[in-house]
């Protein structure tokens, strides 16, 4: 096994950071390690919003006001990744086009840019002895995240990473076992008992800190109600979704 895959394995989110400031230009080193991601036809259809002001970090954590955003707070930097097509909305003009950018593959192509950057990023920060947390819960206040940051129209907040070094290590959560994700040449239906395993799993994992809950009843919080249309209403409000 590679130094890299070993880096890629041993991934944990990290939400409790010492007081260590992560230097500016160790910032943009990560950054740009994550500008070297994968990208659709090179569009690079997101952008990056880097957040290191106290101001701004209450402010995002006020929009919440959930415990689950306590590691803006506590972060060196939290970057924000967003969706973004204004720049292609002045490509589509500049060539004398009409600028189409609603509907769902427009927000496949954006997702998928900024996930492929924001991994890369993190692992970059992993690999110097820092860590962080993935924050998607960013989209459930996203017209709120968009006025702090000043988003303008045809961008969104998709997620953002708290960076810092780890004043905490927790173990490596286990995943879902590898033949219950891969498949040979064709999709495999899962069943009930597939879930009751994994559920074990993660309740062995996590002890007395999700006692009352499983995996499977957190899923079904997700999926088994309405969603919440704060970002559909930010996407209409922004010229991205009819």
């Amino acid at each position: 096994m590679t130094d890299t895959i070993d880096l890629m394995r041993q991934h944990r989110s990290v939400r409790k950071f010492t007081e260590e400031v992560i230097p500016d230009e160790k910032i943009r080193e990560f950054i740009e390690a994550g500008i070297a991601a994968s990208t659709w036809k090179n569009f690079q259809s997101y952008s990056v919003i880097v957040v290191k002001s106290a101001e701004t970090k209450q402010a995002i954590y006020k929009a919440h006001n959930n415990s689950a955003t306590k590691a803006v707070l506590g972060c060196s930097h939290f970057l924000v990744f967003v969706g973004d097509l204004n720049r292609a909305e002045i490509a589509v003009k500049m060539n004398g086009a009409d600028f189409q950018p609603e509907g769902v593959e427009s927000l496949l192509i954006t997702s998928v840019d900024a996930s492929l950057a924001a991994e890369n990023v993190l692992l970059a920060a992993e690999s110097e002895g820092y860590g962080g947390v993935i924050m998607g819960l960013l989209r459930e206040k996203s017209v709120e995240i968009s006025d702090i940051l000043g988003l303008p129209d045809f961008t969104y907040p998709l997620f953002g990473i708290a960076l810092g070094r780890p004043a905490k290590i927790n173990p490596v959560k286990p995943r879902l076992p590898y033949e219950a994700l891969v498949f040979n040449e064709k999709y495999q239906l899962q069943n009930e008992e597939v879930i009751n395993a994994y559920d074990e799993v993660q309740a062995e994992f996590a002890g007395a800190r999700r006692e009352g809950s499983t995996w499977s009843s957190r899923i079904a919080e997700q999926w088994g109600k309405p969603e919440n249309n704060s970002s559909t209403e930010n996407l209409k409000e922004k010229k991205l979704w009819k």
